[in-house]
């Protein structure tokens, strides 16, 4: 009789989920904030409660994660990361990949890149590493030559060769789908490309090509790297159904990158 009760004691306890933790992860608009929530669905039955909060451009939701306001985010590349803790002296570690986002060339002016007139002007985002990661895109499509010293951080300064005399304009992310009809083409991220109702393999005159060093990540405090949590966010987010996810719903826009 008491082993019988030991045993159904047992099996009550591996019945509940093995971790109750309530955690903030912080996402940006679009891609970001819709896989998190399926994320959300499957760390439930891990027992991990997930509240999901929306940061409209790139730099609060660090800062965020380092005051403690959030356990987690869920948004930038390595490149971004590494600049953000040189620059601001972040204690802060990538604990897994998750997508991987093209960036895109789009116009409402012409329909490639080789249509663009003398002295015409492209948008860039206005932060060291999306800015530069703009403008390796048009490097790649020929349309201006970068100093390869300059890395992956290369500004305008850095272009070496422009034959069209492009005029570089330089935004918040967040703002490159509104400048659209002020210039002749911007280079814009994907999840404020999707937000604004482009999708980067119809809509887009030139795309990043796969090989892109810019995976995304779900980042952390180094003190909680190691968390149980972490390790069940980690877990969720890289579940099949969540792939399954990514590659319906987004249709090749969206690459996973576990």
């Amino acid at each position: 009789m008491m082993k019988f009760l030991a045993t159904a004691a047992l099996a009550a306890l591996v019945s509940f989920p093995a971790l109750a933790e309530d955690i903030k992860v912080g996402v940006t608009p679009g891609e970001h904030a819709q896989i998190m929530e399926k994320v959300k669905e499957i760390a439930a039955k891990k027992g991990l409660n997930i509240e999901i909060l929306e940061f409209s451009d790139y730099v609060v939701p660090n800062q965020a994660l380092a005051d403690g306001d959030l356990n987690a985010n869920s948004f930038q590349h390595q490149p971004y990361l590494d600049n953000q803790i040189a620059d601001r002296g972040f204690d802060l570690v990538s604990i897994g990949k998750t997508i991987t986002t093209p960036m895109g060339v789009y116009s409402r002016k012409v329909k490639n890149l080789g249509e663009l007139a003398e002295g015409a002007t492209v948008a860039i985002p206005n932060d060291p590493t999306n800015g530069g990661r703009a403008l390796l895109v048009l490097a790649k499509e020929g349309l201006i030559k970068v100093n390869p010293e300059a890395g992956l951080k290369a500004g305008p300064a850095d272009v070496t060769e422009n034959p069209k005399n492009i005029k570089f304009s330089e935004l918040d992310a967040a703002q490159l789908p509104r400048s659209l009809d002020d210039v002749d083409a911007a280079v814009i991220n994907t999840n404020y490309a999707l937000e604004a109702g482009l999708h980067p393999q119809t809509d887009a005159i030139a795309i990043e090509g796969q090989e892109s060093p810019y995976a995304n990540l779900i980042v952390v405090r180094s003190a909680d790297k190691d968390a149980p949590w972490a390790k069940a966010l980690v877990e969720a987010y890289h579940d099949d159904s969540i792939k399954a996810f990514i590659n319906d719903e987004f249709k090749g826009a969206l690459i996973p990158s576990w």
